[in-house]
């Protein structure tokens, strides 16, 4: 598999065209230029070891160092090694809520920054386990399909904001169900729904939902962020949310809710504050799981390939060299030997 590790250089391509049409621009004025000069034909028989042909070729050899010389900077690496390895652990999805709630800053720094660096956290306790990520508000999509790969994770966890899910709300039966068809299909590996949430549910059909994992053998977690007192939801612009009568909008958390669902889903209700209790206490619950063989995993170890397109570049600048760029004399002078 063949890849560039910074691909942002490749914007640097862009130069190629813009030299291109200097280049045209140039020769239309010289052109203009030597028309000025006098008889067009007559000029070029005083002018016999002029050529149209090797200019034009060395500007195109330097054109290819320039393009190779960008590709060395977004330095391409080809995959050397794929791997399939068994593992023994389990599998976990783990459900966040992004509704516009969980921007409260009852928790610092946020209700789902605190998220964020809360399943950052346990994806470092993971060693041979597998974990995927579903988001949801009114709506809900798999962020990461279920995998090993703890470095992807990381950086799909990064990118998740409350503006991927356009449907606001809190719908968490429809999470549970999405993660619930997320996991693999081995048997004998201990399997968990972690959902975080500030319990905000407005849709129904949580307890119902838990219940359905549970007789499937998946255990789920509910994670509850926020202070049950209530805290004002920020717009980002300074203010806070309002309601339709200009009254601001308390997000509270709804700490019985959150321990129904628990209950249901045959797991454990942990509350998230500003200490580590809540990661302490989550990774206890897991260990707990059954583990077993997870299915194989492939990666792959990609290695530098810069030093084949420095060897071309210098083959080029070579042969950029060695191209003369009027008429090769030496040829010139065999032509005359020749007709004596």
């Amino acid at each position: 598999m063949f890849r560039f590790e910074d691909p942002i250089y490749l914007w640097l391509l862009l130069v190629i065209p813009v030299l291109v049409l200097i280049r045209f621009l140039v020769w239309r004025r010289r052109k203009k230029q030597f028309r000025l000069l006098g008889d067009t034909e007559l000029l070029k028989s005083l002018m016999p070891d002029v050529s149209k042909v090797r200019p034009m070729l060395k500007f195109c050899l330097l054109l290819a160092v320039l393009a190779l010389l960008v590709f060395m900077l977004a330095r391409p690496q080809m995959g050397s090694k794929i791997s399939h390895e068994r593992r023994n652990g389990i599998e976990t999805i783990i459900a966040l809520d992004i509704s516009n709630s969980m921007r409260a800053e009852d928790v610092v720094p946020s209700r789902l920054d605190k998220s964020k660096l809360l399943v950052e956290n346990l994806v470092d306790n993971f060693t041979n386990d597998k974990i995927g990520l579903v988001v949801f508000a009114g709506d809900a999509f798999v962020q990461l399909p279920i995998t090993s790969d703890y470095v992807s994770a990381k950086m799909f966890l990064q990118n998740i904001d409350p503006s991927l899910i356009a449907t606001q709300g809190t719908d968490i039966a429809r999470a549970i169900n999405l993660s619930m068809k997320s996991f693999t299909q081995q048997d004998k590996v201990g399997r968990a729904i972690i959902v975080i949430t500030d319990g905000e549910d407005h849709e129904g059909g949580a307890v119902e939902a838990a219940k359905e994992a549970k007789k499937k053998g998946i255990n789920v977690f509910i994670l509850g962020v926020g202070d049950p007192k209530g805290s004002p939801i920020p717009t980002g612009n300074g203010g806070y949310m309002k309601d339709r009568d200009g009254q601001t909008v308390m997000s509270a958390l709804n700490e019985q809710m959150c321990q129904e669902v628990a209950k249901a889903g045959s797991g454990t209700y942990i509350h998230v504050d500003n200490t580590s209790d809540a990661q302490e206490k989550l990774n206890d619950q897991l260990a707990k799981l059954q583990k077993g063989d997870i299915s194989s995993v492939v990666y792959s170890e990609y290695n530098e390939q810069f030093q084949a397109f420095g060897i071309l570049i210098v083959l080029l600048l070579i042969l950029e060299v060695l191209i003369l760029e009027s008429k090769n004399p030496l040829l010139k002078n065999i032509k005359l030997f020749k007709r004596k």
